[in-house]
């Protein structure tokens, strides 16, 4: 008789288990080679907000057009990184910094000072500051939730120039932290607001109320998907989103 298996079915969960495994494994190595070429791509760097806090970041390429990328919370400058490396291969010198009180360490970075949303805009400040000191001659703002919020306050101050805002799920306000309608007439750059249709902060409606209250130039787009911030970057959304990004960001690149 041919010889016959007692439990062929017994093999599947453990085949699952080797497949599951590979592909942890390979997705760990993709992970690894990302950081190992952001790093490459990068320096590490430090700077002062407007009130003299010691922030960190990592410098990615150069060129006559910074910008600056600013984390939600509670994440880091990492979060940036990926979408930091494509900007330097499309000729910007991008900034992603960890705000003040972050200190995820080693190559990501340790800011000094104490978690003060409400006082991060001028961190936002200082990253333009160092961008300018580096040689730009144009400054453009990209944040994410906490870090869109900061840049819309931080570009609406007397004497910083910047010549495009462009926020994922910004909230009106979080913590000390508010760009309300007296505060967004003052901003003459040129905004973004992106956000997602399901994002459980409400991010749509308060992209949608901060592109009323901005005055032009400014465009929203909402997408359909329940990321929120730099999410938006990895998603299933996230073609469109760095298209959109991008291509705004070439679109009012001056030099």
């Amino acid at each position: 008789m041919p010889a016959t298996r007692a439990n062929p079915r017994g093999l599947r969960p453990l085949a699952l288990v080797l497949a599951a495994a590979l592909m942890a494994t390979a997705c760990g190595r993709s992970q690894e080679q990302d950081r190992t070429a952001d790093l490459a791509a990068s320096e590490g760097v430090s700077f002062s907000s407007a009130d003299g806090v010691k922030l960190e970041g990592r410098l990615f390429g150069d060129g006559p057009v910074g910008v600056v990328l600013a984390h939600m919370l509670p994440a880091d400058q990492t979060s940036w990184w990926d979408f930091a490396r494509k900007l330097s291969e499309d000729g910007y010198m991008a900034l992603a910094f960890d705000f003040r009180g972050f200190c995820p360490g080693g190559d990501a970075g340790c800011s000094e000072g104490e978690k003060d949303i409400g006082a991060m805009w001028q961190d936002v400040v200082g990253a333009i500051g160092f961008l300018r000191s580096e040689g730009a001659i144009q400054v453009m703002l990209v944040g994410a939730s906490m870090g869109g919020t900061a840049s819309l306050v931080a570009a609406a101050q007397d004497g910083v120039e910047v010549s495009v805002v462009v926020t994922l799920s910004a909230p009106v306000g979080i913590d000390g932290l508010a760009a309300d309608a007296n505060l967004l007439t003052r901003i003459t750059a040129a905004k973004l607001f992106i956000a997602g249709t399901g994002d459980r902060f409400g991010a749509a409606e308060a992209a949608q109320r901060l592109y009323a209250q901005s005055p032009l130039p400014k465009r929203v787009e909402i997408v359909t998907s329940d990321d929120h911030g730099t999410d938006l970057l990895t998603g299933n959304q996230s073609g469109r989103v760095q298209t959109l990004i991008l291509g705004y960001l070439d679109e009012h690149s001056e030099p």
